[in-house]
């Protein structure tokens, strides 16, 4: 089990070892070509710009007060502007409009649906007697207000976070080891890592409250196994970035190895998820500093030694001898009599033999939980089998 040669492509498959993931995919779908970036360049200029021109101040929020104009055409009932203390006159974005309400203890579902002249009114009386803060954090560039949290909010930007992620990607076109990713074609099962990087195909977006980075390292394949035909189970190291400036989301760096990425974006035989995650707390820029940003840097440089090991422990893992142990160890694992026998079955037929080892029972449980239909319940069984595996890699 060792890092293979870089080749053109890959034949790739086993997907059922492991998870079918669609966050990425997910991003995929709901962003506008207006949010997709085709190098991390690119979208370090977009969020840096916003940066720059971005103003942060504390604000009692008792002294903010709202105003809309007089309604004279159908333009007018959606025009809704803050006045500030000193003068200035800033217009929230639909993002901030939503944080203002929940600060004055209002539905801004519901808010929406007004003229902003009634808005105006509700919104100032929110905030001076039924306000949840009494000094608000306010985020805007230009006349935009970009974002409103409380006080204590710990800004990590999200031009920070793509500088973090260019120290270790460079541009994200395979100038650097991590890249955006290539494409499995479904009907050769060959994964082409050099496909073309289009608005079509890339995975680095950026909204006006947020930023979503996914790269792989799809050129240097990792060894793990064999497919069923004989040739070499292949995956790849990836890892995705998300942050929010504005408050929308947290820090999030997830790390994992993946078998192949299809051109909906969807990750293909996921497996040894690993992830970071740290609030916008007042402390959250120099923890970013300090521990997210040399974690980033570390998986990207390490080996595949983890990996590696994690299966072969689990492979050497026996927890059974006969049948009758297999039944007992499930079963102290809170499995009722069906599931243990769905488990041991299915993993029988996907490994060739009866299930003694904690790599089997793994992969027995992984099966079966893909045929579970509510997404809580298969998540909680798959759950099960990553227990098991962090048990004997740790």
């Amino acid at each position: 089990m060792n890092a293979v040669a870089p080749t053109a492509a890959f034949k790739v498959g086993n997907f059922d070892k492991g998870e079918r993931h669609g966050a990425v995919s997910r991003q995929w779908i709901s962003r506008g070509f207006d949010e997709k970036y085709l190098s991390l360049s690119a979208l370090l200029g977009k969020t840096k710009a916003r940066r720059e021109i971005a103003v942060e101040r504390r604000i009692d929020t008792s002294k903010i007060e709202f105003f809309a104009p007089e309604p004279k055409t159908m333009a007018d009932i959606h025009d809704l502007s803050m006045g500030l203390p000193g003068g200035d006159v800033i217009s929230p974005t639909h993002y901030s409009f939503g944080q203002l309400c929940g600060l004055a203890k209002a539905p801004a579902g519901h808010y929406r649906t007004l003229p902003s002249q009634i808005v105006s009114d509700a919104l100032t009386y929110g905030m001076r007697y039924n306000r949840a803060a009494e000094t608000v954090k306010l985020y805007s560039a230009g006349d935009e207000l970009r974002a409103a949290t409380g006080p204590e909010y710990g800004r990590i930007y999200d031009a920070e976070v793509v500088e973090a992620v260019m120290q270790i990607a460079g541009e994200g076109l395979g100038d650097a080891r991590w890249k955006i990713p290539g494409v499995l074609d479904w009907q050769t099962m060959i994964y082409n890592p050099d496909a073309p990087v289009t608005l079509d195909s890339t995975t680095l977006y950026a909204s006006d409250h947020d930023v979503f980075i996914f790269l792989v390292d799809d050129r240097n394949p990792i060894e793990v196994g064999k497919l069923p035909d004989g040739s070499p189970d292949l995956m790849f190291r990836g890892f995705y970035v998300t942050n929010s400036e504005t408050g929308s989301g947290a820090l999030k760096i997830v790390a994992f190895y993946l078998r192949a990425v299809c051109m909906n974006r969807n990750l293909w035989g996921v497996e040894g998820f690993e992830e970071i995650s740290m609030i916008h707390s007042k402390y959250a820029p120099s923890r970013f500093i300090e521990e997210a940003r040399p974690a980033l840097a570390s998986f990207a440089n390490g080996s595949t030694k983890k990996l590696i090991d994690g299966v072969n422990a689990a492979k050497a893992a026996k927890v059974a001898d006969n049948e009758e142990d297999a039944i007992s160890f499930l079963a102290s694992r809170k499995f009722t009599r069906s599931q243990i026998a769905s488990v041991l079955e299915t993993a029988e037929r996907e490994e060739g033999r009866p299930a003694r080892t904690v790599w089997d029972m793994a992969q027995g449980i992984t099966a079966v939980a893909r045929n579970i239909s509510q997404t809580d319940d298969r998540i909680a069984f798959e759950l099960e089998a990553r227990k098991l595996l962090d048990k004997v890699a740790a």
